[in-house]
């Protein structure tokens, strides 16, 4: 009932930057929060950044003042502005999205990933 396809992702040097993209399709009739996640090997997956339906976003500490989270609701669409990437930053990134299906039940869906390298 609902799809989420990344895209954006890619092999960027340091100090580099990329912009991911996230469409949601299929029979949802709303979408609540979105969020961008992260797996890096060896790690756990951790959130990156969330945005509510009226674009008010939050940030891990660890990406603060570098990432920008948006939306565009006319297109379900959520993006994540990556700036200043480092080596830490290389990871698997997953959308995210919470939705509401038709009949009202509620469904938490998740995108294929997209991968993200930062190397020199």
């Amino acid at each position: 009932q609902v799809v989420l396809v990344e895209s954006g992702g890619g092999l960027v040097q340091p100090g580099g930057s990329l912009r991911l993209s996230c469409a949601a399709s299929g029979s949802f009739s709303s979408i609540y929060t979105m969020r961008w996640f992260r797996l890096a090997p060896g790690k756990q997956r951790d959130l990156v950044a969330s945005i509510t339906s009226d674009g008010n976003p939050n940030y891990a500490d660890s990406v603060k003042g570098r990432f920008t989270i948006s939306r565009d609701n006319a297109k379900n669409t959520v993006y994540l502005q990556m700036n200043n990437l480092n080596h830490d930053d290389t990871a698997v990134y997953y959308c995210n999205a919470y939705v509401q299906l038709p009949g009202g039940a509620k469904y938490d869906g998740w995108g294929q990933g997209t991968q993200v390298t930062v190397s020199s």
